[in-house]
């Protein structure tokens, strides 16, 4: 493995019958047949999208480590890929369900588990009916000798948090998700400025909208450290390569080399938070 090169598959595709395990797995496989190291799925891959209302079922959610989670490890593990899924999982404490991005590893571990942060609450896509947000960012896992960072759909609207991926180390931020066509001019937009003024690689894979309950669609994409779009895509398997060298050219150029002043940040959100309280 070649850590100055990470080769990621985009998989736009959703998986929501409890029989389609195998089209994941044919995926995954027509991925690694093409040097794929990382393989990126989008939102709530393995579930149905439930917020296209505001009642929430029980069959949605599952317990850390449940069906759809095991599935994905499976995957993993039998593809010899990392792979990036997620479902809406219960947390055994406090009986809340969150919107759960887990990493896993090539050999089906988990390696990073993150909690959407901002969720929407809208016709569509009323997502605060169906979970919690998290509370906090997660720090980035290696994979192939890359900072992995993850975010999960709404959270790039909030873009200090892949700046602040990036800070702790992220070379690339995933970024699943689950939008309308008609606004993807608006994502396209954000994501490549998330990827500029991150520096890092931005990759954001959508739900497909003809499995997707029709209110999904438009383009997965990549967008690199310089903001460039580098690949837009609705083919069900795509890949594409990360350079290291790419990295470190956007970072000695402007903006990469301006201060991170990570103490002036911290001091204007405690001002911001007490003028809320």
């Amino acid at each position: 493995m070649n850590a100055q090169s990470l080769t990621v598959a985009l998989i736009t595709d959703v998986f929501p019958h409890r029989d389609e395990e195998e089209r994941l797995l044919a995926h995954l496989r027509k991925a690694k047949a093409r040097g794929a190291q990382l393989a990126v799925l989008p939102e709530l891959p393995l579930n149905r999208w439930a917020p296209l209302n505001q009642i929430p079922s029980d069959a949605d959610a599952e317990p850390p480590y449940g069906p759809r989670e095991s599935a994905m490890a499976v995957a993993a593990r039998a593809t010899g890929l990392a792979v990036l899924g997620g479902a809406i999982v219960r947390d055994q404490t406090t009986d809340r369900r969150h919107n759960t991005a887990v990493l896993f590893g090539a050999d089906g571990e988990e390696r990073l588990r993150y909690r959407k942060i901002h969720l929407p609450d809208e016709e569509g896509y009323w997502e605060a009916h169906h979970y919690d947000p998290g509370r906090e960012l997660q720090a980035p896992a290696d994979v192939g000798g890359f900072g992995i960072g993850v975010q999960v759909c709404s959270d790039a609207n909030r873009p200090q948090g892949c700046n602040a991926l990036a800070a702790m180390g992220a070379d690339a931020i995933l970024l699943p998700r689950a939008t309308p066509a008609e606004t993807y001019p608006r994502w396209r937009l954000v994501l490549r400025a998330n990827a500029v003024t991150s520096c890092a690689y931005v990759i954001s894979v959508n739900r497909p909208g003809t499995r997707s309950q029709g209110v999904i669609g438009g383009p997965s994409m990549v967008a690199g450290p310089a903001g460039e779009v580098l690949l837009e895509t609705r083919d069900p398997v795509a890949t594409i390569t990360l350079e290291k060298s790419v990295l470190a050219r956007a970072r000695k150029e402007y903006p990469g080399y301006l201060d991170v002043r990570a103490d002036v940040y911290a001091r204007a959100w405690q001002v911001a938070r007490k003028g809320r309280d």
